[in-house]
């Protein structure tokens, strides 16, 4: 019997532990929301606290593939970031960004579908977190130099990021998260959620037009000042550029086909960031490690350790028993429910934990209907694909419904006040809630097609 069976397996009586572990769980969870103390704190405090008090034990903690720490997904957000600190001093993306102003010719509305575009497709392959850290501030400076109001730019790429996002693996830590609980591999999101963020980047780009269309025009004299803007200029280091882009090819082209080859992602990005970091010639890599977003990688870690000690001590388990009673094991219903739920909860809470306390839900709702199927064939089975899928775009698409929906989001926010433009909560939701409810609504609609109508 499997680690994953034995665990799900297992009764669950609600004693002492069990009352424990759901306290320290529902308090960080509070905490987190509040942002009264930073999450990673928060994080850190609360996964030993699962520790100290034998929820956990440590071995548990660290070596459990089960109940611990999701070492894949942690070493493949450190090489990504790795990669993209390498990068970032070459001026690749200041260069994206004036190219395709000048690709838009001035106009504010066909600049803004660019950007949004490029934020979309940089997202897919990155992570939407760095695409929106590098973009924005040249997205102030073309707004600045056209004179308009950067704050439609900025929304617009925050809401393109977390759709760009999820239509691969990389593209955010829940898809990440999700592929490493579920083993999918990139080939797996390219095939099915690809097609479904392609139709919603298309609504999306729609919708733009009708919420500021009307109030982006510039004059003549304004446009000529983008024009005249050399993206050549932004160039800081040719060579470093051409060895980042012949890794960054390398990486993408292992993460295609790292399935066909048997090895996880994160063995594919922990190569392309030790091939740049040698390509590079960095004799002291201090610089480099030490702009990792160590925070972030913490917030992680901490996060499967509370998350293991809640799935030990069966509140996952009496979860998923509440959410079979609501659907009654119906797997459509299931998966609808699973696809509003997680954009709604996702809104107003950071998709990461939601995310991280979903997948072994999922798990262990499988394990009791299938009983008799373990490892791949349960993970895998037809009926439970189009669950995994509605929780992967629930969560990452609504994240866009408001400010503190999506890391991204929360990054723009931060950058457009150091910038003197404020977006209040208010604000950004007024743009983002409309975007969510049209972009979960159609991909529900392709859920519905594509797997209990079409069945491909």
């Amino acid at each position: 019997m499997t680690p994953e069976a034995a665990t799900a397996s297992q009764p669950f009586v609600m004693g002492a532990s069990f009352w424990t572990a759901t306290i320290i769980f529902l308090l960080a969870y509070a905490l987190i929301i509040s942002e009264k103390v930073h999450k990673t704190v928060v994080a850190i405090f609360a996964a030993a606290l699962m520790i100290v008090l034998k929820i956990l034990e440590q071995k548990e903690a660290f070596h459990s593939e089960v109940l611990g720490i999701d070492w894949n997904v942690i070493f493949l957000l450190l090489s990504m970031m790795i990669i993209i600190n390498l990068m970032k001093p070459t001026g690749f993306f200041e260069y994206i960004a004036i190219k395709s102003a000048k690709l838009g010719k001035g106009e504010p509305m066909r600049i803004m579908t660019i950007f949004a575009i490029v934020t979309a497709i940089l997202s897919a392959f990155l992570d939407n977190v760095t695409t929106v850290l590098l973009l924005a501030p040249v997205t102030l400076l073309i707004a600045d130099a056209l004179e308009v109001d950067p704050i439609p730019f900025l929304i617009a790429e925050a809401l393109a990021s977390n759709i760009g996002g999820t239509a691969t693996l990389i593209g955010d830590p829940p898809n990440i998260m999700i592929a490493s609980k579920a083993h999918f591999d990139f080939m797996d999101f390219i095939y099915n959620l690809t097609p479904a963020i392609i139709v919603v980047m298309a609504a999306f780009l729609f919708i733009l037009k009708i919420m500021f269309g009307k109030k982006l025009h510039v004059r003549p004299e304004l446009k000529q000042r983008i024009l005249e803007m050399d993206e050549r200029d932004a160039i800081k280091d040719p060579i470093m550029l051409k060895k980042s882009l012949f890794v960054l090819s390398i990486v993408i082209i292992g993460f295609v086909l790292h399935g066909t080859f048997n090895y996880e992602p994160a063995t594919v990005a922990l190569f392309g960031a030790g091939l740049l970091l040698l390509l590079s010639g960095t004799h002291e890599p201090h610089h480099v490690l030490a702009e990792i977003e160590w925070p972030t990688i913490f917030f992680f870690m901490g996060l499967f350790i509370i998350i293991g000690g809640v799935v030990k001590v069966g509140l996952i388990k009496w979860m998923s028993i509440e959410v079979l009673a609501i659907t009654h094991g119906n797997m459509f219903a299931t998966s609808m429910l699973m696809m509003w739920f997680s954009a709604v909860a996702s809104a107003f809470v950071d998709n990461i934990p939601y995310v991280a306390t979903m997948n072994p839900l999922i798990i262990d709702m499988a394990h009791q209907i299938w009983p008799h199927l373990q490892g791949l064939k349960l993970l895998h089975n037809p009926e439970l694909m189009p669950v995994w899928w509605s929780l992967s775009l629930g969560a990452c698409l609504g994240g866009n419904g408001t400010a503190i929906g999506a890391s991204a989001n929360v990054i723009v926010i931060g950058l457009a006040e150091r910038a003197g433009k404020k977006i209040s909560f208010i604000r950004f939701m007024a743009y983002g809630m409309p975007v969510m409810m049209l972009t979960v609504l159609i991909s529900t609609i392709y859920i519905w097609l594509r797997y209990y109508i079409l069945k491909i």
